[in-house]
């Protein structure tokens, strides 16, 4: 009985609906290029600053969880050993839906790589303004812990899928039920922490715009095309794809709303494009801290708050400056005669 039902689960596969084939490469092509205006903008700016360490720790997991569930299910371990028997072509387009997730996993994964290697591990030097920031920014520990955490959590997931295939193959569809649930409760609450950050710091930061805009609406077209293939038996799967458009629907909304705010107070982001970014997360180079009477401190700033907090500053070492010349545009104490020519 399970020769005729793998007969006719291959048969399925090679009855190809140009439609489903289409709509399929589309989402796999669509969903690569969502991500690489996050990638690029991290790696443009020079920093990860305004993203949360716990948005990128759960949904790395989540994308883990996610693409080890659909390996996992029966109807999918079905059309992977039915490419033994049928045509390349009808096998590439039956592991579609497996690529999909295969491209979201990668892609956020390098999210994750780069929130590492871009993040502020030293202090910036500004002494003033450190103490005041030092809260609202996440510390080398929590980065070391959402790596550890993170990595140990891929582990897991291929330690276990290992021990039951080689031990209790019957459970593999209990477990890759188990991992749906886990990326749904993970991917529930995976824009949570990220909502909170961008919130209580009213901008963006390296938060890229164009990916959500991208993704929302993605997200839910994704969904459909898997509820498709699996039908209601894969909800663990799409399911995670419908709670997740919806959750970064509020994320985008809030984002286009700082934007839009930090416009109309007359900061575009132009003047910052291609600076590595604020001397407040400067990664404690010297040269990228604002002098103290800089003539372009809206070079140093990401936001209206920090612009003026160091113009404050300027301002106050202008006041306090005893040696005329140094002041900004100063030439000299008006009160002292600088007469050369007297005896």
């Amino acid at each position: 009985m399970d020769i005729f039902s793998q007969e006719d689960t291959c048969d399925n596969l090679r009855d190809v609906s140009i439609i489903n084939l289409i709509v399929s490469i589309f989402i796999v092509v669509g969903m690569l290029v969502s991500y690489l205006p996050q990638h690029f903008r991290i790696i443009k700016r020079g920093t990860s600053e305004g993203i949360s360490p716990w948005f990128v720790l759960l949904g790395t997991t989540s994308a883990t969880s996610a693409f080890a569930n659909i390996l996992l299910l029966p109807q999918s371990r079905h059309d992977i050993a039915c490419c033994k028997t049928i045509e390349t072509f009808h096998c590439a387009a039956g592991l579609l839906g497996i690529a999909q997730l295969g491209v979201q996993w990668i892609s956020f994964s390098f999210i994750f790589v780069l929130f590492l290697v871009f993040f502020r591990y030293n202090p910036a030097e500004d002494p003033e303004n450190e103490a005041e920031l030092e809260e609202d920014q996440p510390k080398w520990q929590t980065a070391l812990m959402v790596a550890s955490l993170t990595l140990l959590h891929g582990l897991a997931v291929i330690v276990v899928t290992g021990i039951l295939t080689t031990v209790a193959p019957q459970h593999l569809g209990t477990w890759a039920a188990s991992l749906g649930v886990m990326a749904a409760l993970l991917a529930g609450v995976q824009y949570i922490p990220q909502i909170y950050t961008t919130y209580h710091l009213k901008h963006v930061g390296s938060l890229s715009i164009p990916m959500m805009c991208m993704q929302t609406p993605g997200g839910f077209l994704f969904a459909a095309s898997l509820a498709a293939r699996l039908g209601w038996a894969g909800w663990s799967s799409w399911g995670i794809f419908v709670l997740t458009a919806s959750m970064q629907g509020i994320l985008l909304y809030l984002a286009i709303y700082y934007e839009i705010q930090a416009r109309n107070r007359g900061l575009s982001r132009l003047p910052f494009e291609g600076q590595p970014s604020s001397h407040l997360y400067a990664n404690g180079f010297d040269d990228e801290t604002p002098g103290r009477f800089t003539a372009h401190p809206e070079h140093y700033a990401e936001t209206p708050e920090q612009l003026q907090s160091i113009i404050d500053r300027q301002e106050s070492d202008a006041a306090a400056e005893t040696a005329p010349l140094l002041k900004p545009g100063g030439i000299g104490d008006p009160h002292r005669n600088y007469d050369t020519n007297r005896g």
